[in-house]
C-alpha cells in the first residue's frame, strides 16, 4: 500500500492539469500519487494518464458533489477553469466558486489556484470598451474576482498567476509568409516584453509548489518562462526556423478591427501587456520560478521543441 499522498488535479487533460499530472509521474522521487480528474475518464487522453499511473476520477464543476467526492481525501488540488469553454466571466466565476466550495467541504489541506491579474486598474481611462458588464478582460478580471472566494472559504491556498501561452504562436499568432515572401512575426505590444511561458511548465511549477507545501499557503505566485520583445520573439524564430524573420509591430486598432469573435477580449489584453508591462513583467522573477520548477523552458527550448508546427510556412 503506497504511503504517497494524493494531489487531486482538476482540467487534467488539459495542458496546464495534464503538466502537473506528467510531472508528478514523471518523478520517480514523487511524495504524491495523482487523481486526474476529468468529465469523461473514458477518453483517450483519460485513458493515457490512466496507463501511465494516474487514478482517474470523473467529475464535473458544474456537480458539487461530484467534486467533493474527487477531493475526497486528497492532500492537494490544483484547481484551474476553462473561460474559453463558455466565453463567459461569470460562468467562470461560478466555477470557481463551486471548486472552492468543494475544495472546502473535503478539506482539502493545500489548494492551488490558477488565476490572473485584474486589468481594470491599469487599463482605466485608456478607451478600451468594456466588456461583458464592467471588464476589461473577462478571462483575466473574473479570475482576479474568484480570489475571494478562496479567501472568504478559508481554503488554504496557493494563487498561481499565469501569463500568455507560448502555444498561441502555434494557434495563428507565429510567424507568417508576406507576398515577398519572407517570414514576419505582427504582434500588438510595441516595444514592450511580452511575458510567456511554455504552458507544461504551469503544472511543473504547480509540483514545485505542493512539493515546498504549508509554507507557500497565501502566497501570490507570478511565472513566466521569459520576458521578450517582439524583436526577440523574431529572433529566436530566426534561429529555429534557420532563415530570417523580422517583427512587425501592429497597432492595438488594427488588431481590434481584425472582427474575430475574441477579438475585443485579446486586443484589450495586449494592450494590458503593453501598458502594464513594468508592473506584469516585474512580478513574474524568473529566479523565483525556476527554484520552484528546475525544468522552466525559455523560449529557445519552447520553440527547438516545437518548431515543426511552423513546418508549412
Amino acid at each position: 500500500m503506497s504511503d504517497k499522498q494524493t494531489i487531486a488535479v482538476l482540467g487534467a487533460t488539459g495542458r496546464q492539469g495534464g503538466g502537473l499530472v506528467r510531472a508528478i509521474l514523471d518523478d520517480p522521487a514523487a511524495p504524491f500519487a495523482v487523481r486526474a480528474i476529468t468529465r469523461d475518464a473514458d477518453s483517450d487522453r483519460a485513458q493515457q494518464l490512466a496507463n501511465a499511473g494516474a487514478t482517474v476520477a470523473e467529475a464535473d464543476l458544474s456537480d458539487p458533489a461530484g467534486l467533493r467526492q474527487a477531493f475526497a481525501g486528497a492532500h492537494g488540488a490544483y484547481l484551474v477553469t476553462n473561460f474559453f469553454a463558455s466565453m463567459s466571466a461569470d460562468v467562470e466565476k461560478g466555477q470557481a466558486r463551486a471548486a472552492a466550495q468543494a475544495a472546502k467541504d473535503a478539506e482539502v489541506p493545500h489548494v492551488i489556484w490558477s488565476t490572473l491579474e485584474d486589468t481594470r486598474p491599469a487599463l482605466a481611462g485608456s478607451g478600451v470598451p468594456e466588456l461583458q458588464g464592467t471588464f476589461t478582460v473577462p478571462h483575466f478580471d473574473g479570475k482576479d474576482e474568484a480570489n475571494s472566494y478562496f479567501r472568504e472559504l478559508n481554503v488554504p491556498t496557493t494563487f498561481l498567476r499565469t501569463t500568455f501561452f507560448w502555444e498561441a504562436f502555434t494557434q495563428g499568432l507565429g510567424p507568417q509568409r508576406g507576398e515577398d515572401g519572407d517570414l514576419v512575426l505582427t504582434l500588438p505590444i510595441g516595444e514592450s516584453r511580452l511575458a510567456g511561458i511554455a504552458a507544461e511548465d504551469i503544472g511543473r511549477t504547480a509540483y514545485g509548489i505542493f512539493r515546498r507545501g504549508a509554507e507557500l499557503i497565501g502566497r501570490t505566485i507570478s511565472i513566466a518562462g521569459g520576458h521578450l520583445t517582439g524583436h526577440q520573439h523574431a529572433e529566436a524564430f530566426t534561429r529555429a526556423l534557420g532563415e530570417p524573420v523580422r517583427y512587425r509591430p501592429m497597432t492595438i486598432e488594427q488588431f481590434r478591427s481584425l472582427g474575430q469573435p475574441t477579438s475585443d477580449e485579446f486586443a484589450n489584453m495586449f494592450q494590458y501587456y503593453r501598458d502594464a508591462e513594468a508592473e506584469f513583467v516585474g512580478a513574474r522573477e524568473l529566479d523565483e520560478v525556476r527554484s520552484l520548477n528546475p525544468r522552466l523552458q525559455s523560449f529557445d527550448q519552447w520553440l527547438e521543441l516545437h518548431k515543426n508546427s511552423f513546418a508549412g510556412l
